[in-house]
């Protein structure tokens, strides 16, 4: 079975919302074996809408619509289908009397705008809208099938969870299930990591094997299939234990973790704790670091130095200092960390200084240029890095390289 995602409304053609409907439909459906071969974005234009749905409907067995179901007239992806496969809207009593219910439980009267939400294409299977009032359909017809869903994220996903992927999984009888797994690596680029698992790559046909890169994290995507859950995961984990033995601790966790999870469970783990001086990051290291919960337990506080006086009066770095070597420069970070780990009488004291850009870049010194230091017991750890991208992105890497210099500490 293969399909296509046609995602409707001139809201994200103009950039006004994110799309994060299409990514979360196209990992669903590959989970049960439903091949997504196309995404695409149209306007809220009768003929724009119905030329995507009639061209996709010649290219694939199925087709998901999402958005245009509500009560305005620029809604009218029911109307546009409807035309399409010469089928009559009609009022559905049952789902009338639902939204009908949904107003007299909030104590409002129902605009009669609302009534145009009840009228579904014959023949079609309703989807009921746990969250919010736009029911969704399923119309089979000429040996294809359209699923109409809702925009809204948090009304769809329930809606395809509880509604549309029982409907699917029985339809097509599903007998291949596909797994996915992630192991999320960093202190290697992404080339480094391709020619170290080139073989490995190469030769895995089941489970495929892909990489993904972004400031400086480089996860690699396991993706299994088999006629049970059991041996899909079995497959990946075979894959797994050699990408580990290859790349041992460039790893750094697998799915969903965070470089800030992981330092914050091995902090906790040893009873150590850290406070962290930030320049060129201006607190993102922070806010990531307490972006989990129970960093209380080891993150004691941070200052943010962006001026040359606060780097003085509150963290000490000398005047002699910022004048011989400038604020970005291996001295200042040490002097950073060292006064943030002595004010906040931490185990670790973190120290980062740089050129994010656009501008305050000399030949010397160009933009990307970062000095980060970690200071441990009588010890203190500098290294120099240099970022390409715009500021946030070079701001983002600098962060992640912070974090896994002191996760590589910890793992010693």
């Amino acid at each position: 079975m293969n399909a296509e995602i046609i995602s409707i409304g001139s809201e994200h053609l103009l950039g006004e919302i994110i799309d994060t409907d299409t990514p979360y439909l196209a990992k669903r459906l590959t989970e049960i074996g439903i091949e997504v071969e196309r995404e695409i974005t149209v306007g809220d234009d009768e003929k724009d809408i119905a030329s995507s749905l009639e061209e996709a409907l010649r290219r694939v067995k199925m087709v998901i619509t999402i958005g245009g179901l509500g009560p305005t007239p620029d809604d009218i992806t029911k109307k546009v289908i409807a035309k399409a496969v010469e089928e009559q809207l009609i009022l559905n009593e049952e789902i009338l009397s639902e939204i009908e219910g949904k107003f007299k439980e909030e104590r409002k009267p129902m605009p009669s705008d609302n009534i145009k939400q009840a009228f579904l294409p014959r023949d079609s299977h309703p989807l009921k809208n746990r969250v919010g009032i736009a029911p969704g359909f399923i119309l089979e017809t000429r040996n294809r099938i359209i699923i109409a869903l809702p925009g809204p994220y948090n009304e769809l996903v329930p809606m395809f969870e509880e509604e549309t992927l029982p409907y699917l999984k029985e339809r097509f009888k599903v007998r291949e299930v596909i797994k996915s797994l992630i192991l999320r690596t960093t202190g290697l680029l992404e080339s480094k990591v391709a020619e170290k698992l080139k073989d490995i790559m190469k030769r895995s046909k089941n489970p495929q094997v892909f990489l993904l890169a972004h400031e400086n994290i480089v996860d690699i995507r396991l993706i299994a299939k088999a006629g049970d859950e059991k041996i899909a995961e079995k497959l990946n984990t075979g894959i797994e234990k050699r990408i580990s033995k290859r790349l041992g601790n460039y790893i750094f966790g697998t799915s969903k973790q965070t470089l800030e999870e992981v330092v914050g469970y091995l902090l906790y783990m040893r009873k150590k704790t850290i406070a962290v001086a930030e320049s060129c990051t201006g607190g993102l290291i922070s806010h990531r670091l307490t972006n989990v919960p129970g960093s209380s337990n080891y993150f004691l506080g941070s200052v943010v130095a962006y001026n040359n006086r606060i780097k003085r009066d509150r963290l000490g770095v000398k005047k002699t200092t910022l004048e011989k070597y400038g604020a970005v420069s291996e001295r200042v970070a040490l002097e950073m960390a060292k006064g943030i780990k002595k004010i906040a009488r931490s185990d670790f004291g973190l120290g980062i200084t740089g050129i994010a850009g656009p501008t305050g870049a000399t030949e010397e010194k160009p933009i990307g240029l970062v000095y980060i230091a970690l200071a441990h017991k009588n010890k203190i750890e500098v290294k120099e890095f240099k970022f390409r991208g715009a500021r946030g992105v070079i701001k983002a890497k600098a962060a992640n390289t912070a974090l896994n210099m002191v996760r590589r500490h910890l793992l010693k």
